[in-house]
Order: structure tokens, then sequence, then C-alpha cells
């Protein structure tokens, strides 16, 4: 069984920074990649970041270039998201996902920590 776990989420004021990680525990597996999203209330959940260990490639959903960045460690398999200049809409539950077959899916997600940002 592999769990993800998140941290790092909290209350935080617009304009504010706030960074995630996310740890692999359970069995070993070798991941191809991994990823956050988030889900806001009364929303789809959707993809915000994710980062290849091929090539360290990253790749992010447009309202977050160029403020959120991802990094990681793919042979411990963790993965972290410092978000600068946090807005309001960017209050979500913020998801972990790791791949560990190929590059167009998920198959494990974590259990979501809470990230608020205030007006």
């Amino acid at each position: 069984q592999v769990q993800l776990v998140e941290s790092g989420g909290g209350l935080v004021q617009a304009g504010g920074s706030l960074r995630l990680s996310c740890a692999a525990s359970g069995r070993t597996f070798s991941s191809v990649m991994m990823g956050w999203f988030r889900q806001a209330p009364g929303k789809e959940r959707e993809f915000v970041a994710r980062i290849t260990w091929s090539g360290d490639r990253t790749y992010y959903e447009d309202s977050v270039k160029g403020r959120f960045t991802i990094s990681g460690d793919g042979a411990k398999n963790t993965v972290y998201l410092q978000m600068n200049s946090l807005k309001p809409e960017d209050t979500a539950v913020y998801y972990c996902a790791a791949s560990l077959y190929s590059y167009d899916g998920w198959n494990y997600y974590g259990q979501g920590t809470q990230v608020t940002v205030s007006t």
C-alpha cells in the first residue's frame, strides 16, 4: 500500500507564501512524475503543477505560473510546492499525486491539505 501525505497548508493573508510538502510511505515504488492538484469548494479538482523526474521538467496551470514552483526528489518520492503571491482564489484543498508508469495519468493521490488565503 502506498500513501502520500501532504503537509504545510494553513491560513495566510493575500500576498503571502506557503510551502507544501508531500512524502510517500508504504511499499517501495518508483514514480515517473509527481504533482499537485487542488479543489475549491463547489468546483472540480484541477491540475496545478507537475514535475517529471526524467530531466526534472515542470509544468504549471496558467493561473499559477510565475507564482508557484514545484520541486522534489524522484528517488525519495517527495515533492514540494512553493506558493508565493497567494490570492484568495488559490483557496482550496491541495492534493499530492504520483504516477508510476506514464505521463498520461495518476495512480495515487494524498488526502489533501487545506490552504486558505484571506483578503
